[in-house]
């Protein structure tokens, strides 16, 4: 059995019988626990842990596990009415309201209910991470002399290094920051790079995350639309023109939502558009280490083709190894490089050393080139999966686009179906999907939704969700008449 699975089921039974002991009560040994159960002395650990956590039972190092006392009764909650009143004025009194509207985020966070089949997600499927590589090097780094203690702000010199040797010559680790994962870059980028109230040019469909970055910090979302060939050049200019806007982020490699790759002709368009704007381009390169195997060879960051200090460069470990190896990077060069420092420092400190300890590790070790060569195997055999079966099953929903890079596809609704309805009917069939409206800041042409083949098991399971998004299909999208 798994061994998280086990702890959970241990963990359980322990609970479940609390009620046999006294508070102050002494439960059975480590080794009974481990005979009775026919479990590891690790899951036994765990699971005694986990009571801990939850206050239900506390340990003593060399007496063992006893039931913890009762915990008082909580208080009865205060009148926090007077909320609403500071925080409707606070809105009012500013010129574009920092309303933070999570809603995307969670779409791709929050775990289904079991059973469901889960093509909401936005990290790969635990099977597709590569646990024991990070397991390993977390081990190795914890014995490194000084693991523990506090770090240089803008990050250890050797992996800031690493992550400027994928920037070409015109970075170096002395323009690279350390971040906690690259939610984090982009939001001191935003706020480093526009004060409350400015418009900021975004691509259209894009990141949810990044809008509720955008919101939060007051700033005004504009969009530019994006074809197969990434952001309609023709139109950043214009927006550049329109809005007086000073900053552009984008997503030149795998966009998310639509997987474009910005075309050869377009890329030094952008950054010619920028300069001339006297604008900062942020590109947040979140999908270089999520290449599929037929992709074939990536084109460079914008970074490396920058000469002038445009581009703002983001990218991260996260996507490629766990949610919770949350190492990233931002890479600058000239004076805005202190505002962002600043800002970093002050917004975080530093990232936890041991943290960046293992990332390095495992960077560093042979297992992490298998790793990727893995992953973009895997990935490109779920895309054809998924692909081939939403073409035989669901040939209505439409697949503009197929990915060479990322982690999902993106599909259009039929004319006049109700986004909301279709993945409630979807959820009620099983399976979770991300809804399309959430990616737009303004308007959106149709109805989309977003379907991660990286986030479940493996082709049966995809063959799964498809088969029910069939079923809620047909609850919800109504058939064209007959000419």
């Amino acid at each position: 059995m798994h061994e998280r699975s086990s702890v959970g089921e241990l963990a359980n039974s322990l609970k479940q019988e609390l009620d046999r002991y006294s508070p102050g009560g002494k439960l059975p040994s480590s080794r009974a626990l481990v005979e009775r159960f026919r479990v590891s002395p690790v899951t036994v650990s765990r699971a005694l842990a986990q009571l801990v956590a939850e206050g239900l039972v506390v340990t003593r190092p060399g007496a063992g596990a006893f039931r913890a006392q009762p915990r008082t009764a909580v208080s009865a909650p205060g009148d926090t009415s007077w909320q609403e009143v500071t925080l409707s004025a606070d809105a009012a009194a500013e010129v574009v309201p920092r309303a933070v509207d999570a809603s995307g985020v969670l779409a791709t966070l929050a775990a289904p209910p079991p059973g469901v089949v889960e093509f909401n997600g936005g990290y790969l499927h635990s099977s597709l991470q590569p646990e024991r590589a990070m397991a390993a090097a977390l081990a190795r780094a914890g014995r490194r002399p000084g693991a523990w203690s506090r770090p240089p702000v803008d990050g250890l010199p050797e992996l800031r290094e690493w992550f400027a040797r994928g920037l070409g010559d015109t970075t170096g680790a002395a323009d690279v920051l350390i971040t906690a994962g690259g939610q984090s870059a982009l939001t001191t980028a935003l706020r480093a790079l526009a004060p409350p109230g400015a418009p900021v040019l975004v691509e259209s469909p894009t990141y949810p995350g990044m809008l509720a970055i955008a919101r939060a910090a007051g700033l005004r979302p504009v969009p530019v639309p994006v074809d197969a060939e990434g952001v309609r050049t023709e139109l950043l200019a214009a927006a550049f023109k329109a809005t007086g806007a000073r900053v552009f982020v984008c997503q030149p490699l795998f966009q998310n939502p639509t997987g474009a790759v910005l075309s050869p002709g377009r890329r030094p368009e952008v950054l010619r558009i920028a300069r001339e704007a006297g604008a900062f381009v942020v590109e947040d390169d979140f999908a270089r280490r999520l290449v599929h195997e037929d992709a074939g060879p990536l084109p460079r960051p914008l970074a490396a083709d920058d000469r002038d200090g445009v581009v703002v460069h983001v990218s991260s470990l996260t996507k490629v190894t766990s949610p919770s190896l949350r190492v990233g990077m931002l890479a600058a060069r000239g004076p805005v490089l202190e505002r962002l420092r600043a800002i970093h420092v002050v917004d975080t400190f530093f990232v936890p050393r041991p943290l960046q300890e293992a990332a390095l590790e495992l960077v560093g070790a042979p297992a992490w080139s298998r790793h990727l060569r893995a992953v973009a195997v895997e990935l490109k055999v779920r895309r054809d999966t998924m692909t081939a079966a939403l073409r035989s099953v669901l040939p209505e929903l439409s697949l503009p686009y197929i990915p060479s890079g990322g982690n999902h596809l993106w599909l259009r609704l039929p004319d006049g179906a109700e986004e909301a309805v279709l993945l409630s009917a979807a959820l009620r069939a099983g399976v979770a999907l991300a809804p399309g409206r959430p990616y737009f800041c303004a308007e959106p042409p149709a109805g989309h939704v977003r379907l991660s083949f990286a986030g479940v098991a493996g082709g049966s399971e995809i063959a799964e969700g498809v088969r029910r998004l069939r079923a809620a299909c047909d609850e919800t999208l109504v058939a064209e008449p007959a000419a």
